[in-house]
């Protein structure tokens, strides 16, 4: 195997897709320090943004998802400019593989490669593959995937369990007393953490808002990630409770091994990554899944979480009702959280980003 391999990874729009994306970079960097990475992206997304942070170059792609209004009139065109545009830049620097990791720019890249015959890995991440992995899949030389029974969608003998490959430092190494203090809370307490994805949880902040001032006779703490649309009502809502020793909003934790190493327990989405980041740290997680994802992916994936006894469920459209009540049974019942803490680790796969680059390396290897 060559030193100087070239790759392409594609794939983003959200910090479910970007950081596996990255993680599998530095895998790659760790086994062929020599390797020259280019991403592909989606123009005006977040990828944009993190992928040059995090030490990689990025193109992007003029395309977006469906949407169920006038701005889906553009998808044809965009896709057709997309794919054209992703042609010209893998001719122009000659990848010997292309990555999808899933998000708008994945497919027209992967499409692009199929058409150059370049040899494509596709990272699966959710237990219900989207309509595009699942065309794209079929010419894939291997699917690496975190869920069993996948092989109702893609080659059973293309499929390889490797797990979602995790964000680098999310398991806290210092103590709960200092990840009190980051946060300004109190290590003797019990904490919730909230956690609505990258861009908050419209549900989800709903929810806690609706009973926000259950918490002022509880001694449960919460950090709130509310994202940026939601943080201004927030605050406001905190400080007329006069709350604001007890829960703290923030649009964005960038300490996440701080804020997994406080929680007892954790609200969150049913993307893949969440998922497999609460596997590898254990905690008792309250889902609520989102339900406009694509073809309703996170209800699938937290039900077959909920169906090991390693999680909860609450849907969206009761949170306001629930999530708040459902937070602090789950708070009183230790036993419930040691059953969901044990059950949860069983879906933990630590290694899941080397595991991806020996399956790329074997892709290559034994192409045709």
């Amino acid at each position: 195997m060559k030193e100087n391999l070239k790759v392409v990874i594609s794939g983003g729009g959200t910090g479910g897709h970007i950081f596996p994306a990255i993680a599998i970079a530095d895998a790659l960097k760790r086994r062929f320090p020599e390797a020259d990475i280019l991403f592909i992206g989606a123009k005006g997304r977040m990828e944009m943004e993190r992928v040059p942070k995090a030490g990689y170059p990025i193109k992007g792609l003029w395309i977006s998802g469906f949407t169920k209004d006038i701005r889906s009139l553009a998808l044809p065109v965009k896709l057709m400019d997309s794919i054209n545009r992703a042609i010209a830049i893998l001719k122009r620097f000659k990848p010997d593989v292309v990555i999808g990791v899933g998000g708008f720019a994945s497919g027209p890249t992967l499409m692009a490669a199929n058409y150059l015959r370049i040899p494509t890995v596709i990272q699966e991440q959710n237990s219900y593959p989207g309509k595009t992995n699942r065309n794209v899949g079929k010419k894939a030389k291997a699917i690496c995937v975190a869920y069993d029974h996948l092989d109702q969608w893609f080659p059973a003998e293309k499929i390889h369990f490797t797990g979602n490959p995790l964000r680098a430092n999310i398991v806290l190494n210092g103590t709960r007393e200092e990840a009190a203090e980051y946060f300004h809370l109190d290590p003797n307490k019990p904490v919730a953490l909230l956690v609505g994805g990258s861009q908050g949880a419209l549900g989800i902040n709903k929810g806690i808002s609706a009973q926000l001032s259950a918490f002022k006779d509880s001694d449960l703490q919460l950090i709130w990630q509310t994202g940026k649309t939601y943080i201004t009502q927030a605050q406001e809502e905190v400080n007329r409770l006069g709350l604001q020793d007890q829960v703290k909003p923030t649009i964005f934790i960038d300490r996440m091994d701080l804020a997994y190493g406080l929680a007892d327990m954790v609200i969150s989405r049913a993307g893949a990554m969440s998922i497999s980041e609460l596997a590898l740290v254990q905690k008792p997680v309250i889902f609520v899944p989102l339900p406009t994802a694509a073809e309703d992916h996170q209800t699938k994936n937290a039900q077959q979480l909920v169906n090991a006894e390693a999680a909860l469920m609450v849907r969206n459209a009761d949170t306001e009702k629930e999530l708040v009540p459902t937070l602090f049974r789950l708070k009183d019942d230790r036993e419930l959280q040691a059953k969901l803490s044990a059950n949860i680790g069983k879906f933990a796969r630590p290694n899941a980003a080397d595991d991806i680059v020996k399956v790329i390396v074997e892709s290559l290897e034994f192409r045709d």
